[in-house]
């Protein structure tokens, strides 16, 4: 999801939660500020829907849930918040969730040009306050491509880059995707299914 700038002055975390109830669109907060969440292009929402359709019947029966742009994550209880693209979550606390999701271990963003920055640095250093948080993964939207921070068993948070011309694997579909924390693999071709991109040769 891609965040406009701050709308308005400091508010505290409790009147955020309060507030923004009240908005006809989502906003993240962060250290006092808020921000409004807007609409991505076709290719961001293609991949979204993509990922999804995949994880949800992989989850089916195992006591996990997956959630789309419209599920709340909180950091702590003074925040941050974010509106994560894609999360799983497979812990009890949030298994009756109805407003926040706090125990996420699986969260997937799918990247802007005027979010990148952001999500790989200050909005990953959040999510890694995270105890529950096992990958963090970064889409590329405008070519094949997908970053996926997972922690390692000395708790050190490793990337695992996924590229369509890898060189060991020289086409998508020969590409294995891998999510450990929820045991998932699936081809890179089929996160970019049916998107479409101005230059064709970036789907080559």
């Amino acid at each position: 999801m891609i965040a406009s700038p701050k709308q308005h002055p400091f508010i505290s975390p409790q009147d955020y939660l309060a507030w923004e109830e009240q908005q006809p669109l989502k906003y993240e907060y962060l250290n006092g500020d808020t921000y409004a969440m807007t609409r991505g292009t076709l290719a961001y929402n293609a991949i979204a829907v993509n990922l999804t359709t995949a994880l949800r019947p992989h989850l089916r029966g195992k006591g996990c849930r997956v959630f789309m742009a419209d599920a709340k994550v909180g950091i702590a209880e003074g925040g941050p918040f974010f509106y994560p693209d894609i999360l799983v979550t497979c812990d009890e606390g949030d298994r009756h969730a109805r407003t926040l999701v706090q125990h996420p271990c699986l969260v997937i963003e799918v990247l802007s040009p005027s979010t990148e920055a952001f999500d790989r640095g200050e909005k990953f250093r959040q999510y890694r306050r995270l105890d529950s948080l096992k990958e963090y993964v970064l889409v590329n939207a405008e070519t094949m491509g997908i970053d996926c921070y997972r922690l390692n068993e000395r708790n050190k948070w490793e990337l695992t880059t996924y590229l369509s011309d890898d060189e060991d694997s020289p086409t998508p579909d020969l590409v294995e995707i891998q999510f450990t924390s929820i045991n998932f693999q699936c081809p890179l071709s089929l996160i970019y299914e049916d998107v479409v991109y101005e230059d064709p040769e970036l789907m080559a």
